[in-house]
């Protein structure tokens, strides 16, 4: 087994040799194995393979290395993912430049029914670090995997929201596992090797150079259902991630802000030109998603008939009968202030009794 991960790591360090084509090779001949045992004749005859990919296969200088690497993760307790293992993330596997080899230290499961990547601008305000953290405590009844990068901003705010509200997060690291950037983020991700994981396609000793951040923002992208742009300037990571995403046919979301707000104009930017949906509740999300859980269901039953105040019961009688409703309805109906209402709904919202939906309506979760 380990001679097979041998060949598997070697493959992806053969000069010249990218990804996709990686996989070329290992399609034509039927392992990574069998594409170190290839004649030059027939390397020769793969799509794209010439005189200089073929000497750099039959060089076979690699092997060394591969086995270093093979060495640090046993030691150390990382699993090494090739692109055509169960465990590997399946949604990252349908894009075609997916890594063929992932570098994964942790408990999450990388194919959850519902995978979220959050991404934005490392110098977050408070309006995006309070919707990030009102948005996690308002998915946990739909248990997703949340994704994000390890970098400053919302980026930390996501996993450390996650950590708290017992959701699993994985960090993708644009270096190796050997170390932890930026290096304050190191409790955070002792934290997260706990409950989730970090996630490379870098190889140990890898620094974390400019040129690695665009790749890891491929697998971002590619290994979730969507990508939630959460405050973000007219360029940076989180667009590039963005622009990926739409590439590989994720659906993309964005929180609107202030016109003139400079963390905010890349978002707007994308909502304008259609690049992302309006994001301005997890109603949003969970709507275009089409998520639907049984948990939330029994939850709402569990609330609507246990432990409802009066107040709550009449709001949500009110929203039975006449389903879909504007906030300013619902006080007229029940003789209460707007400020009792929205405190009320934001409570059983929290307790999945309702959802917020676009402009300033509820209904009752079905």
């Amino acid at each position: 087994m380990q001679n097979d991960l041998l060949y598997k790591i070697a493959i992806t360090l053969i000069d010249g040799v990218g990804d996709i084509q990686a996989k070329k090779l290992i399609g034509a001949c039927g392992s990574a194995e069998e594409v170190f045992r290839a004649k030059k004749a027939h390397l020769l005859k793969i799509d794209g393979v010439g005189i200089y990919t073929a000497n750099a296969v039959l060089n076979q200088n690699v092997f060394y290395r591969a086995q270093q690497e093979i060495d640090y993760i046993e030691k150390n307790g990382i699993e090494a993912l090739f692109y055509q293992d169960k465990k590997y993330p399946q949604r990252l596997k349908q894009c075609a430049d997916s890594p063929v080899m992932l570098y994964f230290k942790g408990n999450a499961d990388l194919n959850n029914n519902r995978i979220i990547s959050l991404v934005g601008t490392r110098k977050a305000t408070e309006y995006g670090k309070q919707f990030c953290a009102e948005l996690m405590q308002q998915l946990v009844p739909f248990n997703p995997l949340i994704v994000s990068g390890m970098a400053y901003g919302i980026d930390i705010c996501a996993h450390k929201e996650s950590l708290k509200n017992q959701m699993s997060t994985v960090g993708v690291m644009a270096h190796g596992l050997d170390m932890v950037y930026p290096a304050q983020h190191k409790s955070t991700a002792l934290k997260m090797m706990e409950q989730g994981g970090l996630i490379t396609d870098f190889m140990s000793g890898t620094a974390p150079d400019r040129e690695n951040f665009p790749k890891r923002n491929r697998i971002i992208a590619g290994m979730c259902d969507a990508v939630l742009v959460v405050e973000a300037g007219e360029s940076g990571g989180a667009l590039i991630t963005a622009d990926i995403a739409n590439s590989y046919s994720r659906d993309v979301f964005a929180l609107p802000g202030r016109v003139g707000d400079p963390y905010s104009a890349g978002c707007n930017k994308l909502i304008k030109i259609n690049k992302a949906a309006l994001l301005e509740s997890y109603a949003d999300l969970v709507y275009l998603l089409g998520w639907q859980h049984e948990e939330v269901k029994a939850a709402r039953q569990a609330k609507l008939f246990v432990d409802l105040s009066d107040e709550e019961q009449r709001l949500v009688d009110y929203l039975k009968e006449k389903g879909n409703t504007p906030i300013d309805e619902l006080c007229y109906a029940t003789k209460l202030p707007m400020s009792k209402v929205s405190g009320l709904l934001l409570n059983l919202e929290f307790n999945a009794v309702v959802r917020s939906l676009p402009g300033k309506r509820y209904q009752l979760i079905e």
